[in-house]
């Protein structure tokens, strides 16, 4: 071996091309939080004094993906004006720079493209309208509802793995058993040794989609993060309408799957914020909050004055 290939990773030794793009699927109702949402979407709801996509945006460009392709539907047309320019507002704001700067992040995070889907027929089908951008090269999915910490990054490492194995990518958290019925479960086995250094890497067996506590192969749930090969558009293409009569992806990944592609996962155990529903939504809001340098310890003190006073049927404003 010489010195030069004894040097490379084992990701450029493959010779597979690191996925660069990444698609948001974005073109939801978001029912859970009407009327809110009839106007707004969800996306866009505030964490603080940033929307939920663009914590989003932030996770994929951290790792590298500054090419995002929105997923859109009717209505959802400031998702895309969140990261446009504002010249007028820049110009108000030029004696505030650090209000200014905050602004101007957004136009500059990535190369936001867009995609229209006619009519919401499954996050399978949201997936098919990407492939005119993504053509056959592998790509990220990042979920419109939920995301990581920075500070926990997981995306590095499916792109890793998805690198390697040439397969399917997937990402589990643990859920208590009693939970299992509120998420798509995993069946699993130990992965390759030679996989093992990415982290807490696991081979798919199959996915069950909310099982009964009693019947669930494991208490590993599918969180919002995919790494895919090119090849899944045409698996889409032959995937029957399934669950709810929509095109799932699940589906999708299980006909690769059954035709010998490989399918693995990273376990994660850092934090993950889930703003799918409202209570997960003012939980990720507060956990920020509390968080931030600038809020946390006047907002910590007043939640904690807030909690007591509550808690001890005393006035709580």
């Amino acid at each position: 071996m010489s010195e030069h290939s004894a040097n490379l990773s084992p990701s450029a030794a493959t010779g597979r091309p690191r996925a660069v793009k990444a698609v948001i699927p974005a073109a939801g109702l978001a029912t859970r939080f009407l009327p809110a949402t009839k106007a707004v979407p969800k996306e866009l709801l505030p964490v603080v004094d940033r929307p939920v996509l663009q914590y989003i945006v932030e996770e994929a460009t951290q790792a590298g993906l500054t090419d995002v392709l929105l997923i859109t539907g009717r209505g959802k047309t400031a998702m895309v004006d969140h990261f446009d320019r504002r010249p007028d507002l820049e110009e108000r704001l030029a004696e505030k720079p650090e209000l200014l700067a905050a602004v101007k992040r957004t136009e500059e995070l990535a190369d936001i493209h867009t995609r229209r889907q006619p009519e919401q027929l499954g996050l399978g089908h949201a997936v098919g309208y990407a492939e005119s951008h993504v053509g056959d090269e592998p790509f990220a999915v990042l979920l419109g509802d939920e995301f990581v910490k920075p500070s926990e990054p997981l995306l590095p490492a499916m792109l890793e793995l998805q690198v390697r194995t040439g397969g399917v990518v997937l990402a589990f958290f643990e859920v208590d058993p009693a939970e299992t019925k509120r998420y798509g479960i995993a069946s699993v086995e130990p992965a390759e040794a030679e996989l093992t250094d990415i982290g807490e890497v696991v081979r798919v067996t199959g996915m069950v989609e909310k099982p009964k506590p009693e019947e669930a192969p494991s208490n590993l749930a599918v969180l919002g993060r995919y790494v895919l090969p090119g090849r899944i558009f045409d698996a889409i293409r032959r995937t029957e309408p399934g669950s709810g009569g929509e095109i799932q992806l699940t589906d999708a990944m299980e006909l690769l799957r059954g035709e010998g592609v490989p399918v693995h996962a990273i376990v994660y155990r850092g934090t993950r914020y889930d703003t799918g529903m409202p209570l997960g939504y003012l939980q990720t809001v507060v956990q920020i909050a509390a968080e931030r340098d600038d809020l946390g310890t006047e907002f910590r003190k007043w939640l904690v004055e807030f909690v007591n006073s509550d808690a001890s049927g005393g006035p709580s404003t």
